[in-house]
């Protein structure tokens, strides 16, 4: 897949089949909308190509709604690449940018400069100025600009429709599962490991802090997780704390920190991913450090039930 990161980079052509969108988590419902473009690709011979944005839309239009990403932009790109598309366009959005109409966008960016011959987009999708355009929008303007429109219909799991903002929320809330039913992967992290206090190890729990590769990167609702964790290529069982520590600490910062199981080598510095399986519990504030070894204890106990269950 080619990566390209200014329009006036791209070649024009109109024998071309693109899709529009920020795509967010590349879940279910957006891989079935990336599907359907590689499909009609092959069948019509067609250059495919995907138009995202970055930063996200919603943290240049408001600077202060704090919006989690469930990707960073180069898992983003990892995870469009395997979908088989051919290109993919990323547009600098800036609050100038935010100010173009629908109609300008389609005029100037997708036929004049890029070419196009369909646009399949989401049934909810919604671009250029307040939010105005849209699958209505596109199909008004077909015509006009010599375009086919797909429309791809909503995907919904157990009658729940997939979207990033839901699957955002369910993180928040510690729906693990649920999260990765809806992405069709384990959701996961990247990130160094880093010094700590060392109090995992004097409590017999030795434990790889870990600073995020990007600091806009959504984590779950506090508490304790079975998670897997890739150390050089290699994978390895553990156990995941989200939390403030507050046995430890009145006022402490969110931390990501991972007890391996078995394992003992040094890895400070290096670069791990982490896969969230499953939540075991919620973070809590215990009255001695005796009391937090137990439930270490019995958290260790039930995160070897969750994988010997999978591995069943």
């Amino acid at each position: 897949m080619k990566v390209i990161k200014d329009i006036s980079e791209i070649e024009r052509n109109d024998e071309t089949v693109l899709t529009i969108g920020t795509f967010d988590g590349v879940h279910k419902g957006h891989q079935e909308i990336i599907k359907k473009v590689v499909k009609i690709s092959k069948e019509d011979s067609l250059r495919s190509l995907i138009i995202t944005f970055y930063p996200h839309p919603r943290k240049v239009i408001n600077p202060n709604s704090n919006i989690s990403l469930l990707t960073t932009q180069e898992e983003q790109i990892d995870l469009l690449r395997q979908l088989g598309v051919d290109n993919l366009l990323k547009i600098n959005f800036t609050k100038e940018f935010s100010e173009i109409t629908s109609y300008q966008f389609i005029k100037e960016y997708i036929v004049k400069r890029i070419g196009v011959k369909k646009i399949v987009i989401g049934h909810d999708h919604h671009f250029g100025k307040s939010r105005e355009g849209n699958v209505d929008f596109l199909k008004s303007v077909s015509t006009e600009f010599g375009f086919d429109v797909v429309e791809v219909t909503p995907f919904e799991m157990d009658s729940v429709l997939v979207s990033s903002s839901v699957i955002r929320k369910e993180l928040q809330n510690g729906n693990i599962l649920l999260v990765n039913k809806m992405l069709g992967r384990n959701y996961f992290f990247i990130g160094n490991v880093v010094n700590g206090d060392g109090r995992g190890r004097k409590l017999g729990y030795p434990t790889a802090n870990i600073k995020l590769e990007d600091e806009d990167k959504a984590l779950p609702m506090l508490g304790i997780y079975a998670v897997f964790i890739f150390i050089d290529g290699l994978k390895f069982n553990g156990l995941l704390s989200v939390g403030k520590r507050p046995t430890f600490y009145n006022d402490g910062k969110i931390i990501p920190e991972v007890y391996i199981y078995d394992f003992q080598d040094d890895i400070y510095g290096k670069k791990v991913k982490i896969e969230i399986l499953e939540r075991i519990r919620g973070e809590e504030k215990f009255n001695s450090p005796e009391e937090l070894i137990n439930q270490m204890n019995l958290d260790k106990e039930n995160g070897l039930k969750i994988f010997n269950k999978l591995n069943n």
